[in-house]
């Protein structure tokens, strides 16, 4: 199996432009983040030092989010919310840029809360459209929009697979093929969305993977979710791609559970 560390959630005693080095120390050889800078709009210094920090601990950067607001704060992406679109427009010749420089093919566009006094239809309009837009900014690299259920945030309207898959079905009829799902098995089922349903019907075609155990959303094992099990039967079914590893850090080496997963 392999692996990419999502460095936004992993390592958080360490400012985040070390947390490249630190996933490089313990073997990976790749790495995910959420947006890493404050605006949508980032000053050159501000990127330079991020491709930066990546290129001097020798790893991949396999995924990055387009801005998705303040997470902390109870944000969830700006693609659907009709008062910071304009926000989400301005990011994505930024997050193309990176990703030329990089080599990053994988972004993911968080959809964003329903907003108070706004009409659903008219957000998710709205969301068909910027996820179009962000298609077509990352084709040119080969990039992927990912499209991504979440849980624990009640206003945040895409909770199932199926949720996500409708919206993707009508980004592609815009004529944007380049976006796909993203699972995050632990989303999914604390959604109680039927996970291995989904593998069986979607691995095939899953933009990226990313895994938590649950309850919790820690480390493999920690929990009750089979998630060997899916991981094996995605694999099974075509799945190609990286592993991506966010989970919230419960024992002192948050990696440990690999080193046992491998003599199972």
């Amino acid at each position: 199996m392999s692996y990419t560390v999502n460095c936004s959630i992993l390592f958080p005693e360490l400012p985040l432009l070390e947390r490249p080095a630190a996933a490089r120390a313990a073997g990976f050889d790749a790495v995910e983040f959420w947006w890493p800078f404050a605006s949508s709009v980032p000053a050159d210094r501000e990127v330079d030092a991020f491709v930066g920090a990546l290129r001097d601990a020798g790893v991949q950067l396999t995924g990055l989010n387009f801005n998705a607001g303040d997470m902390p704060g109870g944000d969830r992406g700006l693609v659907s919310w009709p008062a910071r679109s304009q926000e989400f427009t301005d990011n994505l010749d930024v997050v193309a840029g990176i990703g030329a420089r990089t080599g990053c093919r994988g972004f993911n566009a968080l959809y964003g809360n329903r907003q108070e006094g706004v009409d659903p239809a008219a957000q998710d309009e709205l969301g068909v459209a910027n996820l179009a837009r962000a298609a077509r900014a990352v084709a040119p690299i080969g990039g992927t929009v990912l499209l991504e259920p979440v849980s624990g945030a009640f206003a945040y309207p895409l909770r199932t697979a199926q949720d996500a898959l409708d919206v993707i079905a009508r980004v592609r009829a815009t004529g944007a093929a380049n976006i796909a799902l993203l699972a995050d098995f632990y989303h999914l089922a604390v959604n109680g969305d039927d996970v291995d349903a989904v593998v069986e019907a979607h691995a095939a075609e899953f933009g990226h993977i990313q895994i938590a155990d649950a309850p919790g959303r820690h480390e493999p094992g920690t929990g009750e979710l089979p998630l060997r099990r899916w991981l094996d039967r995605s694999r099974e079914l075509g799945y190609t791609g990286r592993v991506g590893l966010e989970y919230k850090a419960s024992q002192p080496d948050p990696f440990a559970w690999l080193a046992r997963a491998a003599t199972a």
